[in-house]
């Protein structure tokens, strides 16, 4: 079975001289808080991806992507494997929080996500997986 290619974005700001990271409070309970992250479509660089997941999620448009911090195989709840990437991504004069309606379509057609800003690793607890290389940005 070929992994399924995941992006993930680790959007950072500095705030009075200190790294945050955004996240999102997702409208299914299940689905919890999160990092902006979605499936590479096929032929598409992952690079790009992150940028259109991004974009899709949070209606930011004003985004540096700064670095590849991690790839790795990741084996998710249904058993499928995840060859996941983990990017930083900075940004500047960005709100504390906001509410976006994702464009991507699909399963998140016409959901509202809550976005909000987290000071260390700790501050929330993050769906499996999303928080493993937290301690990149962080440390």
């Amino acid at each position: 079975m070929t992994p399924i290619k995941k992006a993930y974005g680790y959007v950072t700001r500095i705030k009075e001289g200190k790294t945050q990271v955004l996240v999102f409070q997702h409208p299914i309970a299940e689905a919890g808080i999160q990092l902006p992250k979605g499936t590479v479509q096929p032929e598409e660089d992952t690079y790009y991806a992150v940028i259109r997941e991004i974009e899709e999620e949070t209606g930011l448009r004003n985004f540096h992507v700064e670095k590849l911090l991690v790839e790795d195989l990741w084996k998710n709840d249904d058993g499928t494997i995840h060859n996941r990437f983990f990017y930083k991504i900075t940004v500047s004069n960005v709100a504390e929080e906001w509410h976006y309606e994702p464009t991507g379509g699909g399963e998140e057609e016409g959901l509202t996500f809550h976005f909000f800003w987290i000071s260390t690793a700790n501050d929330v607890e993050l769906i499996r997986g999303h928080g493993d290389y937290l301690s990149l940005i962080f440390n």
